[in-house]
């Protein structure tokens, strides 16, 4: 395997990404705030009965009034927490890089697009953008466009201001994305609620701390599934119950697996791939739902839509719902795919450019963030969908003897440098 296409030697460190909160003002966080949910689940309850884990995290983190992520979106460094790409812009190059190195080994195709899902503060989609600007005499006969997928009218807005300098137009006459501009070197964006909502047609995937975020349902041995209720001992308190029966949920764990099955069938019929990055395991854990406010963790059930609930993707789970339809590679550790990408000669070329040793040192602690195993480096994984044509040679399947020349896949195999 030779080393993926590598940025200039020159390319600027802003290695001190500005992480200020979720769009300027903090929302109160008073009572008022936390109970505005509450009411509204405690009336639901009384109404309907306990509700799935799912429609909790939905309320909480989405409900168009008092929802988490459509009130806030609490991230960065006063946010409730920070991601990959907030600590380091080496990681959104490496991860644009990729996509370059898939193209290459795809044949150039004449256009793609790179759908993002749950782009956060746009922070990583700046940093891609920013690759193909740099290698943008490689991409000058192809047709490149951004899609958005983004359910947050409050971080859309901070998408936008980070990606097009805020100049976008409302509602265009594209009536699937309800968003749209230009970045500022050129390149389209368009922004959508769903992913049903992107057109067809080759594309790049990107789901960063997407999967941990969609609504889970939970259940216990016996695939009796856990609900959420009013607690009767404690008024205006919820707990967790069991279902007497089986639900609706206990065939099939709805949303993942539709937007798995989606990603794989479009890559199937229009080419493209997949990338992953999401806190997670192979099948190993079972509970991993968990809350995080002001970067501590705090309890699920308490002050619905003040904190962001999460919990760890099963890979094993994403691969089985592909069907078959893609090849899938990983997951691998987050400190073994940066490796593989080429993060050490990246941190060099930055360390030897930098001029003072506030930027060297801000450097080094990113670093140490992504690649420390008790950090981000272990519990952070990479997966990829790709078409079954890009891992296998399709005269491979006839002729086992004939040597494929299929280039490697970047970062699931160690680079080795020639």
């Amino acid at each position: 395997p030779t080393a993926p296409p590598s940025l200039p030697a020159g390319t600027p460190a802003a290695a001190t990404r500005p992480c200020s909160g979720a769009g300027g003002q903090a929302e109160p966080e008073g009572p008022s705030r936390a109970t505005a949910i509450l009411r509204h689940l405690l009336l639901k309850l009384r109404a309907t009965g306990p509700v799935t884990v799912a429609e909790y995290m939905r309320e909480a983190l989405t409900n168009p009034g008092q929802g988490y992520y459509t009130r806030r979106g609490g991230i960065g460094e006063s946010g409730d927490f920070v991601t990959s790409p907030e600590i380091s812009q080496v990681f959104g190059e490496l991860i644009g890089i990729w996509y370059i190195s898939e193209w290459i080994a795809m044949g150039k195709p004449k256009a793609f697009q790179l759908v993002e899902l749950g782009p956060g503060r746009g922070t990583l989609a700046d940093d891609i953008l920013r690759v193909f600007n740099q290698l943008a005499s490689l991409l000058s006969k192809c047709d490149v466009s951004i899609h958005l997928v983004e359910v947050s009218p409050k971080l859309s807005e901070i998408q936008a201001l980070m990606l097009t300098g805020g100049k976008v137009q409302s509602n265009p006459e594209d009536k699937s994305a309800y968003m749209k501009g230009v970045s500022k070197t050129g390149i389209p964006i368009f922004w959508y609620r769903d992913i049903q909502d992107v057109p067809p047609g080759y594309s790049f995937y990107l789901a960063h701390e997407f999967f941990d975020a969609l609504p889970i349902h939970k259940f216990q041995k016996g695939w009796r599934e856990v609900l959420v209720d009013i607690d009767p001992e404690v008024p205006d308190q919820l707990r967790f119950v069991l279902s007497p029966s089986s639900t609706p949920a206990t065939e099939n764990f709805i949303q993942v697996r539709l937007c798995v099955l989606m990603l794989a069938c479009r890559i199937e019929k229009d080419g493209g791939a997949a990338l992953v990055a999401d806190y997670g395991h192979d099948g190993t854990k079972t509970d991993t739902f968990r809350g995080f406010r002001n970067h501590k963790l705090h309890d699920v059930l308490r002050a619905p839509g003040t904190a962001d609930l999460t919990a760890d993707v099963d890979f094993s789970y994403l691969r089985k719902m592909t069907q078959g339809r893609t090849a899938t590679l990983g997951p691998i550790k987050q400190q073994e795919f940066l490796k593989n990408m080429g993060i050490d000669l990246r941190l060099q070329v930055l360390l030897q450019n930098s001029r003072d040793t506030a930027t060297r040192e801000q450097l080094l602690h990113s670093y140490d963030m992504l690649m420390n195993p008790k950090k981000m480096g272990d519990c952070f994984n990479f997966f990829a969908l790709l078409p079954h044509h890009r891992l296998v040679h399709p005269d491979k399947k006839h002729k086992p003897e004939s040597k494929s020349h299929l280039p490697p896949v970047a970062g699931f195999g160690e680079l080795l440098l020639k």
